[in-house]
């Protein structure tokens, strides 16, 4: 199985580095680590995750994120990575 990690979603693990290293130094590299362990983890996991917005959805292990991803012909395509403290009405505007 092939994980793509489309540009938003990118722009989004970039928006949550930036966000952890203002915290404190070296937990923006952490976070990402962290995230895309989450995403390896899509190798064996792919598809077992509920539905949310018409994504199945991956909770990260160790940040407070959701990975919202779709698989189709053996490609796992991540759409975005966002904050679960979002509102739902945004998150469920930025996934239309």
């Amino acid at each position: 199985m092939r994980i793509e990690i489309l540009d938003e979603a990118e722009k989004d693990l970039v928006e949550g580095f930036a966000f952890y290293e203002r915290q404190s130094n070296g937990l923006g590299d952490y976070f990402l680590d962290s995230i895309f362990s989450d995403v390896e983890s899509l190798h064996l996991y792919a598809g077992i995750h509920g539905l949310h917005f018409g994504y199945h959805r991956l909770l990260a292990k160790r940040f407070p994120f959701a990975i919202y991803y779709r698989v189709q012909n053996n490609v796992v395509r991540v759409y975005a990575i966002l904050d679960c403290r979002r509102n739902p009405a945004w998150v469920r505007h930025r996934l239309a």
